[in-house]
């Protein structure tokens, strides 16, 4: 594996994102589309399981097609890594969130750069969805898949295992967590929160957070924690700020002259300071908290808000990077430089 800590764009001189290639067996997806009279597509919709994207008629066309051809499903995936297709899918866990569309953003104006077409996908956080996603894009013959936020299902872990072009940004695969990956170094992250709060005097703070089996929030709980301790929450199916609202007042710190709250994302903190300030308390005289992504907008609607700030703009380049590196073969770990951005007004 090779580890890179960014260090700016690509040079002109590294080879141009290519599909991986690998020999093609006796009978190819094309042969059965023209059989089947349908297009590459439908074959792989069909021989993948994606449910209602062909009729009856045309699923047994194809079937009849791929038996008198002796073709073999499990060849799809080296029939689309073979081709050069221009599409670029980005699977992003939660659209909803800022930092997820900025980072989406980004990754687009790079990937277009490249001469490359992005297809954006928000799988709301669910493996059905994921996985629904991962089949279609394989279908349309995409040469990558970014996932921006993986969570675990079945089909990424068979995609995983056979070796497609996959690109983890921000959580790592699940499924094997040495796959290509960028982010950035949340433990560290979440250390430096715990040190900046235990600067300013505030014992065992509170911690508000999402699902744990995200890498991104188990390594901020686990940095944050050896350091400080604290009380955690977080609850299953609510939105983030919804948890942040509903919660604040329960990871509170009963006493001391100045409390403090780290919130694992900024839409967290949002709904913790409604909460605070619906019960008397002032941010950050009262209570600190601490979010995480920085987004953009904190500057004008949060300056009581002090946040790790994620560099965005960085993460296009360092996709694009990434998967010139898959498409050698290689593995890939980039790690972004992060900050903690401190507002004290």
């Amino acid at each position: 594996m090779r580890v890179n800590v960014y260090p700016g764009h690509p040079s002109a001189g590294t080879p141009a994102i290519a599909s991986r290639t690998s020999t093609p067996g006796t009978a190819s997806i094309a042969t059965v589309a023209a059989r089947a009279g349908v297009s590459i597509a439908t074959v792989s919709r069909v021989v993948n399981g994606i449910a209602n994207k062909a009729g009856a008629d045309t699923a047994a066309r194809v079937w009849a097609a791929v038996q008198a051809l002796g073709y073999r499903p499990d060849s799809v995936g080296r029939a689309l890594r073979h081709r050069q297709s221009r599409l670029v899918a980005l699977i992003a866990a939660n659209l909803a969130n800022p930092a997820m569309a900025a980072i989406a953003a980004s990754a687009e104006a790079a990937l277009r750069a490249e001469g490359l077409v992005m297809v954006l996908c928000d799988s709301h956080d669910r493996p059905d969805l994921q996985d629904e996603y991962l089949l279609e894009m394989r279908a349309q013959l995409a040469r990558a898949t970014v996932l921006l936020g993986a969570v675990a299902s079945p089909q990424l872990t068979a995609m995983t295992a056979s070796g497609e072009a996959l690109l983890f940004v921000n959580r790592r695969n699940p499924a094997r967590p040495g796959a290509p990956f960028i982010g950035i170094d949340n433990r560290r992250a979440g250390a430096d929160v715990a040190a900046f709060l235990r600067a300013r005097g505030i014992e065992r703070p509170g911690i508000l957070h999402g699902d744990r089996a995200s890498s991104a929030t188990a390594d901020r709980i686990a940095g944050f924690s050896a350091l400080a301790g604290g009380t955690a929450r977080s609850t299953a199916g609510l939105e983030h700020m919804d948890i942040g609202y509903r919660h604040a007042l329960d990871v509170l710190p009963a006493t001391g002259s100045r409390r403090g709250i780290f919130c694992l994302s900024d839409l967290i903190a949002y709904g913790a300071h409604r909460r605070l300030t619906e019960a008397g308390l002032s941010v950050p005289q009262d209570v600190v908290l601490v979010g995480f992504d920085d987004n953009p907008l904190n500057d004008w609607v949060a300056p009581w808000l002090s946040s790790v700030r994620v560099p965005y703009h960085r993460f296009g380049p360092a996709v694009v990077a990434g998967l010139r590196e898959i498409a050698q073969g290689h593995d890939v770990e980039t790690v972004l430089e992060h900050r903690l951005v401190v507002r004290e007004a």
